[in-house]
């Protein structure tokens, strides 16, 4: 019999395999079809699990704050140590999402709706925190494919589900590999806050700076002059300049959530017609660009730095070119929305809902900032620093990932 390729040395015995119908302690249940009038602010008899709660789960569902529901008293409830599995979603990988349940509201019962299963293992067979490591491994994943339906959305049968096929040892190695896996996600856990409460700080400090209820000194300990602002053109130029001879291929995109990438990259396949690249803007490294896309990351459109390389981009963006100031300090102030105001008071009403509509000439009337340069240097450094930390603490948790997966490959069969 097939053992994994990674094991506590403590475990010699082989793995068994079975389908998942034949591990259970009783039969699957569905969820209860929940209505708009059974829903209540604070009296109903029930909490309910509703298929969203599980979205924003990992493997262990902590619930707190569920909406209550007045319903029948026979309903289905949830106890500690079920497992819930999504029956349905509009996300293709939603569908089999495994979520168990750890904690619950102390007074009220708990039901779960009609869009998941209810899924309780017999207790000598499977570890309920095995299992939902085990949904997360291509194994699980690819028989979870195969046996979903499409139609307007997928779905899973209970007979889907019973006839999953799961290789597993004896319980003791279960609860161990469990519990180191869970270990794992706490350290994931602590790694995301703390890129978040770094994420936070940082937003928290650049408005304090850009509103200039935060400011610095110079070197001697004197204070620096009050700011002034000007327009963008004072400081920056337009670039003109077209890729008329075709010498650039290298197509490039501004991603709100990403900053200038290559557009091959980003859409995984080349948008533009290499026969129009004629037409696009040279972008050269620290040039900034301005999308005029509205986004949730981006309201009224990013602006931001050419880290990459020499490109071309599509003449629908705005590039332009500092001639005066510190670029870092110019970057870190357009991730801020101290300029969005402006922007929205020069955005034609008439535009398109997604897009900005604004002239060349309106845009380079942007006003900014213009502290002297002594002071815009000990502010970009001191955000820069910030960045690093970030930085730093996204480089960890991603590396805790990998190694999570690598885990989840080689500790199942």
């Amino acid at each position: 019999m097939s053992v994994p390729a990674l094991r506590f040395k403590e475990f010699n015995s082989s793995w068994e395999v079975a389908k998942l119908g034949d591990l259970l302690g009783e039969k699957i249940s569905n969820g209860e079809m929940i209505g708009k009038s059974d829903f209540v602010q604070d009296s109903g008899n029930f909490y309910l699990i509703q298929l969203n709660d599980l979205y924003e789960s990992n493997i262990q569902l902590l619930v707190n704050k569920l909406q209550m529901v007045k319903f029948n008293e026979k309903a289905k409830s949830v106890e500690v140590g079920d497992t819930l599995i999504n029956r349905v979603s509009i996300k293709p990988e939603g569908v089999g999402k495994v979520t168990v349940i750890t904690v619950l509201p102390s007074n009220l019962r708990t039901i779960f709706e009609s869009n998941m299963f209810r899924v309780r293992f017999a207790s000598e067979k499977v570890y309920q925190l095995f299992f939902a490591y085990f949904s997360l491994t291509k194994s699980y994943e690819k028989q979870k494919l195969a046996l979903s339906k499409t139609t307007n959305q997928s779905s899973l049968s209970q007979s889907d589900i019973s006839f999953i096929e799961i290789s597993y040892p004896k319980i003791p190695e279960q609860t161990k590999i469990a519990n180191f896996l869970t270990a794992v996600d706490e350290k994931i856990t602590q790694l995301s806050q703390k890129t978040n409460l770094l994420n936070l700080y940082k937003k928290g400090v650049m408005q304090k700076i850009f509103s200039q209820e935060l400011r610095f000194k110079d070197d001697d300990g004197r204070e620096f002059p009050d700011w002034d602002f000007v327009e963008l053109e004072k400081v920056a130029t337009k670039v003109n300049k077209k890729n008329k001879d075709l010498s650039i291929s290298n197509v490039l995109t501004n991603s709100a959530t990403q900053g200038i990438v290559s557009q091959s990259d980003y859409f995984d396949r080349d948008i533009a017609n290499q026969n129009n690249l004629g037409g696009y803007y040279i972008v050269g490294t620290d040039d900034f660009v301005y999308n005029p896309r509205i986004s949730a990351n981006a309201l009224v459109g990013p602006i931001k730095r050419n880290h990459l390389t020499i490109g071309v981009m599509s003449p629908l963006y705005t590039v332009f070119r500092f001639t005066k100031g510190n670029l870092n300090f110019y970057e870190q102030y357009f991730q801020t929305n101290h300029w969005h105001d402006y922007m929205k008071s020069i955005s034609n009403t008439g535009a398109r809902h997604d897009r900005m509509n604004i002239t060349n000439e309106s845009f380079f009337g942007l006003p900014l900032p213009c502290p002297v340069e002594k002071e815009q240097l000990k502010i970009a450094n001191f955000l820069i620093a910030i960045d690093d930390k970030i930085t730093q603490s996204q480089a960890e948790l991603d590396a805790v990932k990998q190694y999570k997966q690598g885990l989840l490959q080689q500790m199942f069969v």
